[in-house]
């Protein structure tokens, strides 16, 4: 068996501990008794990936596995699919939950690139193991040579009752008269945020806005001292902290929340999804979690990368479970105490935290700017939801689980969830489905609204 070798990365992330993971992994593959063409190297960017294939374009290979030695958009995984008609193998690695930065971020990696290919209808294999790990090995090699196994029994559904039929048809109506603002273009690599404003329209009813960066930051740069004092006053009261944080960039982060309150004002608009990076970071020198997130607690759901369908995710399960709502990537499964952690960098609302816990100001984990929030998600029983574009069909993702008390797992704002299902049942589906790598969750058990909802629009569900 000849098997290429690729590790992938992004420098943003810990490229230490993302070679550390590499080198270990490509020892494990010496003992797959594959042949293997290729090396541990990162490969940080296209260029990189070119020179890398050239040692096995026109050979005879039977797979190429992809090492996800960190996070990576999909347009490097997309780029290794087009050296080769090999089948992909993806390897992601967990990492431990420290509380301190999420250094890796691997699974959301191999998420990523699960829906690109999905929609292309190109076949990929898969594993979630620390090279440590003593199934590492067996499951590589069900990867190379496709005896994997199953994928997981579906789980189970759930039957509306009239009440849930009633509360899903004034939520259909609501749909109807609600718009999304779409603040600037989906990031490159991330296909789960993209969105056709027909196709929206079409099957959730939501009418979308586009609009560009430019106008969002000319609002920012725009606001009144006097508001960005109040303001801060405001946060203050919520999060400690804030005097221990670069102040220029703490000003610049609130004046986002005040330009993007001026927009939804102005326009109207039920939800936001702004392009939260780079530009952001880049341009105006400061984050957007905290400045979405206080959207979100006044009940205008707001999430990153410019998640259109996201935002409408998060708009249903806050009309049901008349709470805010969290849009957040699944960065972790352990199938050892059967839990997942639910994350994002800092975008959680405030009135989603932990109360046993202290609320704290922080910056970002990778650009080191603020503001963001940092606390765990509060205990309690949870719906996970989604709408879906993943292999290019419309869907309801829907699931369920406990969000545990536990200590904060990653930097920013985290929960540690046990689903209603085993998680690596969970996990074996979304790379199955080649699922989105954003998910709402929403507090309260909404499952069997968001199942009525489901028939109302006509999409087919996808249990999680």
């Amino acid at each position: 068996m000849r098997v290429a070798v690729a590790a992938i990365a992004r420098p943003t992330f810990d490229v230490g501990l993302a070679q550390e993971m590499a080198d270990a992994a490509f020892e494990v593959l010496g003992r797959s008794g594959a042949a293997l063409i290729g090396s541990p190297a990162l490969l940080l960017d296209a260029d990189t990936i070119g020179d890398a294939a050239s040692a096995w374009i026109g050979a005879d290979l039977d797979a190429i596995v992809v090492l996800q030695a960190s996070f990576a958009d999909s347009s490097l995984a997309l780029a290794l699919a087009r050296t080769t008609d090999a089948p992909l193998v993806f390897w992601a690695f967990p990492e431990d939950r420290t509380g301190g930065r999420l250094r890796i971020n691997s699974l959301c990696g191999i998420n990523l690139a699960g829906f690109a290919l999905k929609r292309e209808r190109r076949p990929y294999r898969w594993l979630y193991r620390h090279p440590s790990d003593p199934a590492a090995l067996d499951e590589l090699r069900g990867g190379l040579d496709d005896t994997q196994p199953p994928p997981p029994s579906p789980a189970p559904t759930v039957e509306p009752g009239p009440d849930a039929r009633r509360r899903a048809g004034e939520v259909r109506e609501r749909l109807a008269e609600a718009t999304i603002g779409v603040v600037g273009d989906h990031p490159v690599g991330f296909e789960p945020c993209g969105y056709d404003r027909d196709e929206l329209a079409s099957v959730t009813g939501v009418t979308a806005e586009p609009l560009g960066l430019d106008r969002l930051f000319d609002g920012a740069r725009a606001a009144s001292a006097a508001d960005l004092d109040s303001l801060r006053r405001d946060v203050a009261v919520e999060l400690e902290g804030l005097d221990d944080l670069d102040q220029d960039a703490l000003d610049q982060s609130l004046r986002l929340h005040l330009g993007l309150r001026g927009l939804v004002a102005d326009r109207g608009w039920s939800a936001v999804a702004t392009r939260c990076w780079p530009e952001c970071f880049t341009e105006l020198g400061a984050a957007a979690c905290t400045p979405q997130a206080m959207l979100a607690d006044k009940g205008v759901p707001a999430c990153c990368e410019a998640d259109a369908y996201g935002g409408v995710t998060g708009l249903v399960l806050q009309w049901l479970t008349e709470r805010p709502a969290f849009v957040a990537d699944l960065v972790d499964i352990d199938r050892v105490d059967d839990t997942g952690v639910f994350w994002h960098c800092g975008l959680a609302p405030f009135s989603l935290a932990d109360p046993e816990a202290v609320r704290k100001a922080t910056v970002h984990g990778n650009r080191r700017k603020p503001l963001l929030n940092e606390f765990p998600l509060e205990p309690g029983r949870v719906t996970i939801a989604r709408f879906s574009r993943s292999a290019g069909v419309h869907r309801l993702v829907v699931g369920g689980g406990e969000m545990l008390r536990a200590p904060l797992a990653f930097a920013g704002t985290a929960g540690v969830l046990r689903f209603d299902r085993p998680a690596g049942d969970v996990l074996a589906t979304v790379m199955g489905e080649g699922l989105e790598h954003h998910y709402g969750i929403g507090y309260g058990d909404v499952r069997g609204d968001l199942y009525a909802l489901a028939g109302q629009l006509g999409l087919a569900v996808v249990s999680l």
